[in-house]
């Protein structure tokens, strides 16, 4: 408030006492955009860890399978189809991030309050501030058992690739001819006519591009091997690991599973 029945130096001096911050300004409560901010940032977090979860899902379904949830011996996928191994735990997690997302709303709704204050923030506070803080905790533990366990299928992501018939290269074909002197536009022709008929006809793309007498022209054939090699997208992989992981590794805080 105003301080008008108490002088600054005590809340000064309490809040050292218990290692806080005075707030800067107040009415008869602290400003309740700071529970907001909080809550959001719970939010967030949840949104980080159901975008994974989203991920998982995806690559469990029968048509995809690059990766998957681990399926302990006896587990039960389905309740009607017994061959099912649903991904019940990245479900779970997708779930609850919509529920701290709602608490974040709540916790936005409240910092407007009437006068100095009103206490419909506090009804809603008593169920979103510890509830919000549990829910992300059990996230995060199960998050990380996910990675822990997550069941990777390296062979099925390369017969996913190959099943596009060569047709994830256009991209790095196009940039090749570029920088070889095409015109984006000459080249962005040149390279689709050929992929459209691999869509359409069926085929090989590397093998239709190794035909192509334009794109000969300007590209030899071991500069077309050289675009159609899944090495040039991996090159810089371990750079991207040892950002993140050395990071990981600095930082004070780590998750308890």
């Amino acid at each position: 408030g105003a301080f008008a029945h108490l002088d600054p130096i005590v809340e000064e001096k309490v809040c050292e006492r218990l290692g806080l911050n005075p707030a800067p300004v107040s009415t008869q409560v602290i400003q309740r955009d700071n529970y907001a901010e909080y809550l959001c940032t719970l939010a967030v977090v949840a949104a980080s860890i159901e975008k994974f979860a989203l991920q998982v899902r995806h690559w469990q379904r029968t048509e995809v399978r690059e990766a998957e949830e681990k399926f302990k011996q006896g587990q039960k996928g389905s309740s009607a189809m017994p061959h099912k191994r649903n991904p019940i735990l990245s479900e779970r997690l997708c779930g609850m991030a919509r529920l701290l997302r709602g608490y974040a709303v709540a916790g936005l709704e409240s910092v407007a309050l009437w006068h100095e204050r009103d206490i419909s923030h506090s009804s809603a506070e008593r169920v979103t501030l510890p509830d919000a803080s549990i829910a992300l905790d059990y996230m995060l533990a199960k998050a990380a058992s996910l990675l822990e366990t997550l069941v990777v299928y390296p062979a099925r992501m390369l017969e996913n690739l190959n099943a596009t018939r060569g047709l994830v290269f256009s991209g790095q074909l196009l940039l090749a001819l570029t920088q070889a002197g095409i015109a984006r536009e000459q080249a962005y022709e040149w390279v689709q006519r050929n992929a459209m008929k691999t869509w359409d006809e069926g085929g090989d793309f590397r093998t239709r591009v190794l035909a192509d007498a334009d794109i000969n022209r300007h590209l030899t054939r071991e500069a077309v091997e050289h675009v159609f090699a899944l090495d040039t997208y991996l090159r810089n992989v371990d750079a991207v690991f040892a950002r993140v992981f050395d990071g990981v590794q600095s930082s004070k805080f780590k998750v308890q599973s």
